[in-house]
């Protein structure tokens, strides 16, 4: 059945400038430094039509319920690829690999009178019989927390390079 996330990031600035930030290998890196993960890689691959960004990262599973920590060990390594067909538009894919779940959706940028929204659609499925529910839950709350770190960083680099 799954999990969904809904969430808006607001940034005063140009459609043009967030996406740009969006692309830019390092702001992804100060996102990952700031939400104090283990560590980090991001990396970005021009298409023929758009964008790839991907983003590895590995955090600490210190502070997970113990349910959780059984499941991910120490540490959980995060794959996110965000596929960017349009300045407008990313498919999204965040896996944990060799762990039974997901992340899918999209990001999709709008603006109006130079304030840009991104909003951030994202279904999460467990496939651990009996503890599904609350995994994806705490998947969820850890999801919008790292999207809060997001948005923050990037206010923060919006005001630096306008």
């Amino acid at each position: 059945m799954g999990t969904r996330v809904s969430h808006t990031l607001s940034y005063d600035a140009p459609l043009a400038d967030v996406h740009a930030m969006l692309l830019d290998p390092a702001f992804r890196e100060e996102v990952c430094a700031r939400a104090r993960v283990l560590s980090s890689s991001a990396a970005v691959e021009e298409l023929d039509a758009g964008h790839r960004v991907t983003i590895e990262q590995v955090q600490s599973a210190a502070g997970l319920p113990s349910f959780a920590t059984r499941i991910v060990g120490d540490s959980i390594r995060i794959v996110q690829v965000e596929t960017w067909t349009t300045t407008e538009h990313a498919d999204v894919e965040v896996t944990i690999p060799g762990k039974p779940g997901e992340m899918t959706g999209t990001a999709t940028l709008s603006e109006t009178a130079g304030v840009t929204t991104e909003q951030v659609e994202l279904d999460i499925r467990v496939r651990i019989p009996l503890v599904a529910g609350k995994v994806e839950k705490l998947v969820a709350d850890m999801l919008r927390k790292a999207l809060d770190v997001e948005n923050a960083v990037g206010r923060e680099y919006l005001s630096r390079v306008s």
